[in-house]
C-alpha cells in the first residue's frame, strides 16, 4: 500500500493482493519504523460511517471506509474512492482511495 500527501490531500494506492485482502479482512494497515518511533496508515472499514474520513492519532492516519462503500469498489471494477473531509477553519481534507493495478504485484 502506498500513501502519499501533499498539502490537504492524502492518496492511499492498494495492489491487486492488497485490494484482496482489504475485502477479506475489512483492514489493512502498513507500519514504517523510525529510530524515534513507529508511522502507521491504513483503512478500515465500519457499518456506521456514512462517509469516508481520515483520522490522525498516535503516529497512525486510519481512513474509515462505510462498509457497502467498501465492497462496491473491492467487487467491482471501479478504481478510486474519494471524499471531502471538512476540518478546522472551513479547510478541507480530500482523501483518495485507488487500485494500483498498473504495478507489479509483490
Amino acid at each position: 500500500m502506498k500513501l502519499r500527501i501533499k498539502g490537504n490531500t492524502i492518496r492511499f494506492r492498494l495492489t491487486k493482493s492488497e485490494v484482496a485482502y482489504f475485502s477479506e479482512k475489512g483492514m489493512i494497515k502498513e507500519t514504517t519504523n523510525f529510530i524515534t518511533g513507529d508511522f502507521s496508515y491504513g483503512m478500515q472499514t465500519s457499518p456506521d460511517a456514512s462517509s469516508i474520513t481520515a483520522g490522525f492519532k498516535n503516529n497512525e492516519i486510519i481512513l474509515t471506509i462505510p462498509e457497502r462503500q467498501a465492497k462496491e469498489w473491492t467487487e467491482t471494477n471501479k478504481v478510486g474512492l474519494s471524499e471531502e473531509m471538512p476540518i478546522n477553519d472551513n479547510k478541507k481534507l480530500y482523501i483518495l482511495i485507488e487500485k494500483d493495478f498498473k504495478c507489479l504485484d509483490e
